[in-house]
């Protein structure tokens, strides 16, 4: 994972209000049941210690388990259908099924808000939607590198 290119758990506030908020507690990574958040390291003392999401090594599954229990409210309790961790591109180019090879809908049937996050055109072919939460649940099991999750956190 690229330095910048970490995830903040759902209900992340914008990142300056975030840091200023977040007491660094963890309590967002030990509620987590899916292992997913991991406490930033460095020297940095601003990111040391807030939590982070690495979508290729364990995406977030929206449980929003961790919003529910921020103490600072550096992470809102938002319903599931307002997360904007990020946003999911998929490249066409590397995807079995545009490419034409197989078909495969791995991102599709994973997707915590499949139907909605991600369409299948004409019956097959995945699309993703301004609905996207950012979760990096598609990244995670495509065998293609085919989606790449955008964090969203400098971003509103």
């Amino acid at each position: 994972m690229s330095k910048s290119r970490f995830l903040r758990p759902p209900g992340a506030r914008p990142e300056k209000e975030f840091l200023a908020r977040c007491l660094q507690c963890g309590q967002c990574a030990q509620v987590c049941i899916f292992d997913c958040i991991s406490m930033r390291t460095g020297f940095n003392p601003f990111l040391a210690g807030t939590p982070q999401i690495d979508p290729r090594q364990a995406p977030c599954h929206l449980c929003m388990r961790c919003s529910a229990i921020c103490p600072s409210d550096a992470l809102e309790d938002v319903p599931i259908e307002k997360v904007r961790m990020g946003f999911a591109k998929l490249d066409r180019t590397r995807c079995y099924t545009w490419k034409g090879l197989i078909i495969c809908r791995s991102c599709f049937e994973r997707c915590p808000l499949k139907g909605t996050a991600i369409i299948l055109e004409r019956g097959e072919y995945p699309v993703i939607t301004d609905q996207c939460a950012g979760c990096g649940v598609c990244e995670h099991v495509c065998s293609q590198d085919a989606v790449t999750t955008i964090p969203t956190r400098f971003v509103r």
